[in-house]
């Protein structure tokens, strides 16, 4: 089977007193999720799934419309970060240099919801039972730079402290699994979708 794992689109600034931040899709990340489902639209894809938090179900809301298939909600692959009252994207952070871009640098673990290897367990578990109920289809999962990190970390066996790599927004992440238990890496920030 294969799993397409998908970074939600940019999502708006967003800080608040009390509750999670939970931001929508900015009106660019509107047109990545857009683009997104015209790109996957020739793929035969058997269901779609996403993260309960708002960036990631409005990216995969246009795949739905263009599919035909319902949006199913897996909690255990919202982001690490799913309680905090605020969200800034990454790249703010990084050209600002802020103390939190720094602190994700050094492999400093900030969550209010999860310990790292809480995290790592509810991601890996998850993603492996979406993979067992769909023998020989492919799915998307609409999810989060961190779960991605996770998932494909473990698939390459190696340490989970900080993320291994950046996935671009909209970017798309194949995994081929098959029922023995091999896990291979099809492809890696596929973002030809997003190229004008």
């Amino acid at each position: 089977m294969e799993l397409i794992l998908v970074r939600h689109g940019l999502p708006l600034r967003r800080e608040v007193v009390d509750g999670p931040a939970d931001p929508e899709l900015s009106p660019e990340g509107l047109e990545q999720a857009s683009r997104l489902a015209n790109y996957l639209a020739s793929e035969k894809i058997a269901a779609i799934y996403s993260s309960p938090m708002k960036r990631a179900v409005q990216t995969a809301e246009p795949l739905a419309v263009t599919t035909g298939l319902p949006i199913s909600i897996v909690d255990d692959v919202a982001e690490y970060d799913r309680l905090s009252n605020e969200y800034i994207p990454i790249e703010e952070l990084r050209a600002a240099n802020d103390e939190k871009w720094q602190k994700l640098l050094a492999g400093e673990w900030q969550s209010d919801s999860d310990t790292l290897e809480s995290f790592r367990h509810r991601v890996i578990s998850s993603l492996e039972q979406l993979i067992s109920q769909h023998a020989s289809q492919r799915i998307v999962v609409s999810c989060h730079g961190g779960v991605i990190n996770q998932y494909l970390a473990h698939i390459l066996g190696i340490s989970t402290e900080r993320g291994f790599f950046y996935p671009q927004y909209t970017s798309i992440h194949r995994v081929v699994a098959s029922q023995n238990g091999l896990r291979s890496i099809g492809s890696l920030n596929e973002i030809a979708h997003l190229r004008s």
